[in-house]
């Protein structure tokens, strides 16, 4: 039986297992938690949340969603288990974290094909393939093996988690059931502020004293799309009333007032007993943090039961350094996947393993591995990140603008959502076609 190892249990790792134990490969998968802990994790289960529940978009109007259906189709193992953990999300993918993990975590070990070692790899193995899905909490140790194998400077970026809180203690009488413009169910806890509300809750999150940065971490490089919430305030005092806390859409039927500011709560497990505050990813000291989640209105005596943390994420110069396959342009034994590679984003790190399992089935096979085209999402993001081109890269995720461009008339690209229907039919057309052909 051939065979080949993964180092890393997290979403992209678990993907890549699972898709090469079906096809027969026999995989030792190494996972140092609970032994070594991240930082970040807060289980020793595979495929483990970490800052948000939420996938983003099922639509195939949006990349994110897209990007979903064309996993389906090319046989992801994991999206099935993310309809089976599914909480109510109005239009977003969200999940019950822990139960998903559960689900994962079962699965693989229950695989004849998968052995799992509960250790922590600080070497890359030599003289046998192996995908590196150690995510962007890589350990130390690897992380500068990896440095020395790839003759190559990491790039750091810094991702922050948001609290969570029980949704018995949300005060009822303040906090109100709907979803933005009202469409689809009300899943959405939101809590309203008017302007006096928002100035003093403002003016705590800027006055804050924040958890100082280790002397490595002092040039923080922020993902822009998961920025702590004390970083996007200090760009102004109504920065976060036009991002976050946007009122938009909001209006509590009991009063029928346009809110100053709405802060938004999100379902985060399938009991609905908790709750995540959207877009609050923080590094605010714990104390300072419960003072500004009660400043809150519908929170004052919120049972918090997380806080948020932030943590740096590590990513390799993808650019330099990979084909568009996920494997090492240096040897052809090793390749790489989920976010370690600059691909940013839950759905993108299942993606990203769902095609280095596929390419190291075929390379264990003495096939011609897959580059999937520009035209679909995936093959978009695959090829972004290995653009020799690039002169300052950076992670990305799923995106319209990435894809190929394609021939229409000037009315149909100015018309948003026809357009993205047509590059999501161009898609899935394309992704059909190369699913048919996969074993």
């Amino acid at each position: 039986m051939k065979k080949a190892i993964i180092i890393g249990a997290g979403l992209a790792g678990s993907e890549a297992a699972l898709q090469l134990a079906k096809r027969g490969i026999e995989i030792d998968l190494y996972e140092m938690r609970p032994q070594k802990q991240t930082g970040a994790h807060k289980t020793d289960k595979f495929a483990e949340f970490v800052c948000s529940n939420s996938l983003g978009s099922y639509n195939t109007t949006n990349a994110s969603g897209l990007l979903k259906h064309e996993m389906e189709k090319l046989g992801s193992e994991l999206i099935p288990i993310i309809f089976e953990t599914q909480v109510p999300a109005g239009g977003a993918l969200a999940i019950d974290r822990e139960l998903f993990s559960e689900k994962v975590t079962e699965k693989i070990n229950n695989n004849k094909n998968i052995n799992v070692i509960r250790e922590e790899l600080t070497q890359i193995p030599q003289d046998i393939p192996v995908i590196i899905a150690s995510g962007p909490l890589t350990s130390e140790a690897l992380s500068n093996n990896i440095k020395i194998f790839l003759g190559e400077e990491y790039l750091h970026f810094f991702d922050a988690i948001a609290p969570i809180v029980e949704k018995e203690s949300i005060n009822f009488e303040k906090a109100f059931y709907l979803n933005r413009y009202n469409k689809g169910d009300a899943d959405y806890i939101n809590c309203p502020m008017n302007k006096e509300e928002y100035e003093k809750f403002y003016n705590i999150l800027i006055n804050a004293p924040k958890i100082e940065l280790k002397s490595f971490e002092k040039n923080a490089k922020f993902f822009e799309s998961c920025l702590p919430i004390e970083v996007l305030a200090s760009r102004g005092t109504d920065t976060l009333r036009y991002g976050p806390l946007k009122p938009v859409g909001l209006v509590d039927e009991r009063t029928g007032l346009e809110n100053y500011a709405v802060v938004q709560l999100r379902q985060d497990n399938k009991s609905a007993s908790l709750y995540n505050l959207v877009g609050f990813q923080t590094n605010l000291k714990w104390g300072s943090q419960k003072e500004l989640i009660h400043s809150i209105p519908g929170l004052e005596n919120a049972n918090i039961i997380r806080y948020g943390v932030m943590h740096r994420n590590t990513f390799i110069n993808s650019p330099k350094v990979l084909n568009p396959t996920l494997q090492s342009r240096k040897n052809s034994d090793i390749f790489f996947a989920g976010q370690i590679t600059g691909t940013e984003g839950y759905t993108e790190s299942i993606a990203s393993g769902l095609l280095a399992g596929i390419n190291m089935y075929k390379y264990l096979n003495g096939e011609k591995l897959l580059a999937l085209p520009q035209e679909t999402v995936l093959g978009a993001l695959t090829h972004y990140i290995s653009f020799e081109g690039h002169t300052s890269f950076q992670p990305i995720n799923s995106n319209w603008g990435i894809l190929a461009e394609m021939e229409m008339d000037k009315k149909t690209r100015k018309n948003k959502k026809l357009k993205n229907e047509l590059l999501a039919k161009r898609s899935l057309e394309t992704i059909k076609e190369i699913a048919s052909n996969l074993i």
